[in-house]
């Protein structure tokens, strides 16, 4: 039988920190409360726009998530528009990943899927320069970033970008945004996550 496991110093004293746990349920309730309003803020943008969406794609639905172990860190996040049904994907996530940064993701794959590529490289000058990256990994639910990772997509970019979604079978627009930034510090996040929804509307609209 194993040993039982000890706490070092360290992990004794934050078990024993009560305002740590205080602030953390403080942190909690206040993102939720933001994305809350995000749903708000986007569900005007969706009022006011047309999308290239699957045909039974229902835009009342929604979706708020909390866990802990996203890769070990909490995770709170936003599922609107949200749409995961018979292989097709239409969801934008706004997702607040404890100990990373916000992500404002758009996840496509299904029915649509050749028309999202033909308009992201058709109006890929729209598109590009809006400090989005194009997500590199296989799966929708990779959330890391960088080299190996995602591909930012700007003006100089459009062949290495072609190339890239050739063959794919999904596509993962982002873009991410750090905690000490201005806007997330001042409690800014439906404006964010509208900035970036707006900015993938040249990929879903017709």
């Amino acid at each position: 039988m194993p040993p039982a496991p000890t706490f070092t110093d360290a992990e004794t004293t934050l078990l024993a920190d009560a305002q740590f746990f205080r602030q953390k349920s403080a942190i909690t309730a206040k993102i939720r409360c933001l994305l809350e309003e995000t749903h708000r803020a986007l569900q005007a943008d969706l009022d006011a726009v047309t999308l290239l969406t699957p045909a039974d794609f229902n835009s009342k639905i929604h979706q708020l998530v909390k866990g802990e172990h996203l890769e070990d860190f909490p995770y709170q996040y936003l599922d609107y528009p949200k749409h995961f049904q018979g292989g097709n994907t239409f969801t934008f996530r706004t997702l607040v990943w404890w100990g990373h940064y916000v992500v404002c993701a758009m996840l496509l794959e299904g029915v649509e899927l050749r028309r999202y590529k033909q308009q992201l490289l058709g109006r890929f000058h729209q598109v590009a320069g809006a400090g989005l990256e194009l997500s590199l990994a296989p799966s929708l639910w990779e959330w890391k970033r960088g080299e190996g990772y995602t591909f930012p997509i700007t003006h100089d970019r459009k062949a290495q970008i072609a190339a890239i979604v050739a063959e794919r079978s999904l596509i993962k627009v982002l873009r991410c945004f750090s905690f000490k930034d201005v806007n997330v510090q001042n409690g800014q996040l439906p404006h964010i996550a509208c900035e970036a929804f707006r900015a993938m509307f040249p990929i879903i609209t017709p």
